[in-house]
């Protein structure tokens, strides 16, 4: 595993290598495309002055806040919707259908009904980290052990305990493996409401370097985003390390 790692590092500083002396022998522009020696001197100087602060602080608000109220309800409702098959058959054409909604063409509705603050931001967020949080409940708690349901059946066991004992602990894998899919989706989700309407964050950020454009200043903002995705990843997964090792085989397999 140890080599894995060190041949991805190498191969990662072997293309930006490659990219510093492309653009040097073809003498690319910086408006088309800077050397990495320069975004990374741009990135530096500008975290270091501050710069950045306000606009990760605003974004990282949205993924989380985001993120937390689009998992209460599509963890809530997948819950519910578990538990009866007539809801569920209800619901369905509802709920696929905020999915197929586009959500950037629903951004400027949110907008002008909750202004520009962090409402219509974190609306959108919720709104597309909802689906796969609820997907990954539903599918975690009806992929049950028929053994061991035909069993609590057997001791009369009523639907909470049911719900409770068997499961909820057998679907905790599937609910990780939504909630890595849906916070990476966040990271988007705050981005594309901050391209609608937005002065602070760094998807809106993205669109003031491009209006002076500022191409260091782009790259730096699309690294600092990548890097939050990333973080809020390796997080959830470290969590599902450290209390599902149980589990490794399966996560090994959806990996």
């Amino acid at each position: 595993m140890k080599k894995i790692y060190l041949y991805s590092t190498l191969l990662f500083i072997f293309l930006l290598i490659m990219w510093e002396m492309i653009v040097k022998v073809k003498k690319i522009s910086p408006l088309i495309l800077p050397k990495p020696t320069t975004i990374a001197e741009n990135l530096f100087t500008l975290l270091q002055s501050g710069y950045f602060t306000p606009h990760i602080f605003t974004t990282l608000v949205e993924i989380i806040s985001g993120f937390f109220v689009g998992g209460l309800i599509g963890i809530g409702l997948g819950l519910l919707v578990s538990q009866s098959n007539t809801l569920r058959l209800v619901l369905k054409p509802y709920i696929i259908a905020t999915q197929a909604m586009p959500k950037v063409a629903l951004a400027p509705l949110l907008i002008l009904w909750f202004g520009y603050g962090y409402t219509p931001k974190i609306l959108i967020v919720a709104l597309i980290s909802f689906f796969p949080l609820f997907e990954s409940t539903i599918t975690g708690l009806l992929v049950v052990d028929k053994d061991r349901l035909a069993l609590f059946q057997l001791l009369k066991a009523s639907k909470w305990q049911t719900l409770w004992r068997l499961q909820l602990p057998t679907s905790i894998p599937y609910l990780l493996s939504g909630m890595r899919v849906a916070v990476v989706l966040s990271v988007v989700g705050a981005v594309v409401s901050e391209f609608i309407g937005a002065n602070k964050g760094l998807g809106a950020l993205i669109i003031v370097a491009q209006g002076m454009m500022d191409t260091p200043l782009l790259f730096s903002a699309f690294i600092l985003l990548t890097a939050i995705g990333i973080l809020l990843y390796a997080s959830i997964y470290a969590i599902e390390h450290l209390f599902l090792r149980k589990y490794t085989t399966y996560r090994r397999k959806i990996s």
